[in-house]
């Protein structure tokens, strides 16, 4: 099929560097997600929301709509994520900075709030909905919440985060429960999310007025 789409591309007349990057985004899709399923595709956008800037994601997400257009999904269509202005993302984690930070926090050994971190920039979750998250849920790959109306918001747990957890999940043998607790083993609080992120950017010297828990990547929340 991936041959028969690159011949459907050429006689579109794109650009060798656009046929290119749709192939490889294809490929990826494949290697990451396998079948072409409306939740293995919100993982995959999880999984570029994580991975790239807006701009990448965007033509990621432009390639894979190509792809649904050619063998006639479209319905399976991604929407793409909303490029803030630079002015509301001045109380926002930088890109460099978000990476920096989970990379120290995995580094160090502390791995929840290595997840906490990775689960804000990868679901989309707010930190509210972030602490109603339980081990369940992640064996699952998404969870449900709903809003005060009743409606329905799905947000999907990208594979390769989804695995790493479970992973860290069994070791420490934990099978239930919520996902982040405090010291105490209580279900964690979003005041002490954001006093515990605000702790750790100033011990790995980073700007602690920062909102450690609005993302570049979460603020779209487009994977409802």
């Amino acid at each position: 099929m991936l041959k028969e789409f690159e011949t459907h591309l050429r006689r579109e007349n794109l650009a060798e560097n656009t046929i290119s990057s749709y192939l490889l985004t294809i490929r990826m899709y494949q290697q990451l997600s396998g079948e072409i399923t409306k939740q293995n595709l919100l993982a995959f956008k999880g999984y570029l929301m994580e991975t790239y800037k807006p701009k990448t994601v965007n033509l990621r997400i432009q390639a894979i709509n190509k792809y649904l257009e050619f063998i006639k999904k479209e319905k399976l269509r991604l929407a793409p994520v909303k490029i803030q202005q630079k002015n509301f993302l001045e109380n926002v984690i930088s890109d460099a900075d978000y990476k920096f930070l989970k990379n120290c926090l995995k580094k160090d050994g502390n791995l929840e709030w290595y997840f906490v971190v990775r689960y804000l920039a990868a679901t989309g979750a707010r930190v509210s909905e972030l602490i109603q998250i339980k081990v369940e849920h992640v064996f699952n790959g998404y969870f449900d919440l709903y809003s005060k109306g009743g409606k329905l918001r799905r947000l999907y747990i990208p594979k390769k985060l989804k695995i790493e957890t479970e992973a860290w999940l069994v070791e420490k043998g934990v099978a239930s429960g919520y996902l982040f607790l405090n010291r105490f083993g209580d279900r964690i609080t979003v005041r002490g999310i954001s006093q515990q992120l605000k702790n750790y950017a100033c011990k790995y010297g980073l700007n602690p007025k920062v909102n450690y828990y609005l993302f570049t990547y979460k603020i779209h929340r487009e994977l409802s």
